[in-house]
């Protein structure tokens, strides 16, 4: 009955913050130069929504540009944390601040349940948009870069959950665009639509091993599993594809992270596999224990959030680890 009475709570409560999320577009914090924008651009005959965060003092040095892609039925004030409800992704901001970059949240359109989504490459996936999501996060490049100084050898796209897909789906389909990707709570699909990886990318897999919604082993996604949602490779399977593409050492380095929080569930294992086509490599972060939650010690969920997803991991900031490696890769 308790557990009942929880889910009913937080399907409330994310309903909530969902509905909330979805306001207008005008620049929502920062002044005339910088801060967080909401923005409108229209592609193939669209009107598509993106926030923008442009940090103080950015100058007219070229800078790189990391896109930040929220998950199925995520609104962007939800990745920002203008809804209100805890974020790790609207850390991407303290780092855009600190290491003078930009970063932009882009919004994908309604899929079959009526919220935001992302058309990845899962073909038997049936509850995603149909929008010509490629054109639009490219052509998105093209229009940042109008106005800011974008280095355009230093693109990036960090994605959690359908977003994560999407990200890989940018890796896959546009590498001459993107100089990395990172995947949280994501794998590659089972059944794909897009063309099978061809160029050397540097990509980071984040995936827990207690993921229900999408799991460490492969299968049917959501929980419980169905089939509208499509299918997902294993984690390590994933890893295989991009380490084989990138000829990368068979054998990786790995480091195991402090067990910061002992009542998180878990800890994290990195493993990082070398060496790749000009400069490439695949990292792993297996986190053990995890659910389907971007990892962080200072944006943490509630237990509420929880009981639903499963266990956030606290021993590592998952946005600061995915910039560290964004950083060590250029085109």
């Amino acid at each position: 009955m308790l557990g009942k009475r929880l889910l009913a709570l937080f399907t409330a409560l994310f309903g909530m913050l969902l509905f909330s999320s979805c306001h207008g577009t005008e620049p929502a914090v920062g002044g005339a130069d910088h801060g967080l924008f909401m923005k409108e651009t229209e592609v193939d005959g669209r009107s598509r929504r993106y926030a923008i965060y442009i940090p103080q003092n950015l100058g007219t040095r070229p800078v790189p540009l990391v896109f930040s892609l929220h998950g199925g039925g995520v609104y962007i004030e939800d990745m920002t944390g203008q809804s209100g409800h805890k974020s790790p992704h609207k850390l991407w901001m303290e780092i855009a601040e600190r290491e003078k970059i930009v970063v932009v949240y882009p919004e994908g359109l309604n899929g079959a349940y009526g919220k935001p989504t992302w058309n990845d490459c899962r073909g038997d996936a049936t509850v995603n948009s149909g929008a010509d999501d490629l054109t639009f996060l490219t052509t998105l490049i093209d229009e940042v870069a109008q106005k800011y100084p974008v280095e355009r050898k230093r693109v990036y796209a960090s994605g959690i959950s359908n977003g994560g897909f999407m990200a890989l789906r940018l890796g896959v389909e546009a590498p001459e665009k993107f100089a990395a990707v990172a995947a949280i709570a994501a794998a590659m699909p089972a059944v794909s639509k897009c063309r099978p990886p061809q160029v050397p990318i540097s990509v980071l897999f984040m995936n827990g091993t207690a993921d229900k919604f999408m799991p460490y082993g492969g299968g049917t996604i959501s929980n419980p599993p169905k089939p509208e949602h499509g299918t997902a490779l294993s984690t390590e399977e994933s890893v295989q594809i991009f380490t084989t593409l990138d000829a990368a050492a068979a054998q990786p380095e790995v480091y195991r992270f402090a067990d910061l929080d002992p009542n998180d569930g878990g800890r994290v294992t990195r493993y990082r596999y070398l060496g790749g086509i000009d400069g490439t490599e695949v990292v792993l972060y297996k986190v053990e224990g995890g659910g389907h939650s971007a990892p962080s010690i200072k944006e943490r969920y509630s237990t509420i959030y929880e009981y639903y997803f499963g266990k956030q991991n606290h021993d590592i900031e998952a946005v600061e680890e995915i910039w560290s490696f964004f950083k060590r890769h250029s085109r």
